[in-house]
């Protein structure tokens, strides 16, 4: 994906605190472990060499331990936090290069935020919430509050605009700060753990109505989370961060197929490799002695909906892809895959 048809692209990206910290771009001290760039010069690189795109309309998932630079990285690209170095270009633009009064544009007309504490005004009701950023643009009262209105709908607020924050649940003021987030009809979203201080229950609600609301609108998100059953169900692709670098970046299925290094088995190790891993994956070459049945499968069939089809078989079953047939699959296949350490 070239830079140009990218919605985001982020280029050597580094975030160093610390005394003098352009000096270590580059340095030989950038490729010391944390701790040692800790003692040595005074310094933490919170965020080292980040480089990635994202296409426009992706959920965009990084994920890491807490201290892995994932919330560092996300106030960088929205200049919360001043990156050290590094380019990051949306739809076009150097954000790093913008005038603070081309920021303050940017931030209230083309991305916007929603963080893990609501961050919404005590004394407003819902709707003005909803409309605040509108209101900061200049937008007239009954302009600002049709929209808000109309936010409120899809994000299912319905009844709820005259209530005061305090009178909801924590859900529900999520679900406000994602409206407020809409309302200005960004070209990219950034959540920043917002599920985190949610009960379970409510937060598997919360990443549906989040998929919902992208299957819907379509917007180009950038999700920040430390759960990784929330990045595989909500993220098109994930890069696993730790000690600010980005060690793996791919899709749910890449991850788990082919870890990088012991740090993302470990991630990985306890997902069901069936719930995630599609037929390709398992899909080899007809042995000299099998027949095959003459069922197919589609490649990109997740392995768990093709267990039926692959045991009521009489034979390997074909996995294709058009008119190509990619390999076979038998029971015993996907036995060994299920009882490989995957609880599948």
């Amino acid at each position: 994906m070239s830079e140009s048809n990218s919605a985001i692209s982020v280029n050597n990206l580094w975030q160093v605190f610390g005394p003098n910290p352009e000096k270590i771009v580059g340095s030989p001290d950038a490729a010391l472990p944390r701790a040692e760039l800790r003692e040595k010069t005074g310094n933490t690189a919170a965020v080292r060499d980040v480089s990635f795109e994202v296409a426009p309309g992706e959920v965009f998932v990084v994920m890491g331990l807490s201290g892995s630079g994932k919330s560092t990285l996300v106030r960088c690209l929205t200049r919360l936090i001043e990156p050290t170095s590094g380019s990051v270009v949306m739809n076009g633009e150097d954000v790093l290069k913008a005038s603070d009064a081309r920021l303050r544009e940017l931030r209230r007309t083309k991305f916007s935020m929603v963080f893990q504490n609501f961050g919404l005004l005590p004394h407003r009701r819902v709707i003005d919430n909803i409309a605040f950023a509108l209101e900061v643009n200049g937008v007239s009262k009954e302009a600002r509050h049709a929209r808000a209105n109309e936010v409120i709908e899809l994000v299912g607020l319905q009844g709820f605009a005259q209530a005061y924050p305090e009178q909801l649940s924590g859900g529900m003021q999520q679900r406000v700060g994602l409206a407020r987030a809409l309302a200005v009809d960004p070209d990219v979203m950034f959540l920043d753990e917002p599920f985190s201080a949610l009960d379970p229950l409510i937060r598997r609600d919360m990443q549906a109505e989040v998929m919902r609301l992208h299957e819907e609108l379509g917007k180009t998100m950038v999700f920040i989370t430390h759960d990784l059953a929330e990045a595989l169900r909500v993220g098109d692709r994930i890069a696993i961060m730790r000690d600010g670098a980005v060690v793996q970046m791919g899709t749910a299925e890449e991850l788990i197929a082919n870890p990088a290094d012991d740090y993302v088995a470990d991630f990985t190790r306890d997902v069901p490799k069936s719930h995630v891993l599609t037929v390709r994956t398992i899909a080899r070459p007809l042995a000299s002695n099998e027949t095959a049945s003459g069922r197919s499968i589609p490649a990109t069939t997740i392995i768990r909906d093709a267990t039926a089809a692959i045991l009521d078989a009489d034979g390997p079953v074909a996995v294709v892809e058009g008119n190509t047939t990619l390999g076979f699959i038998t029971p015993r296949d996907f036995l060994l895959l299920v009882g490989g350490g995957s609880h599948g």
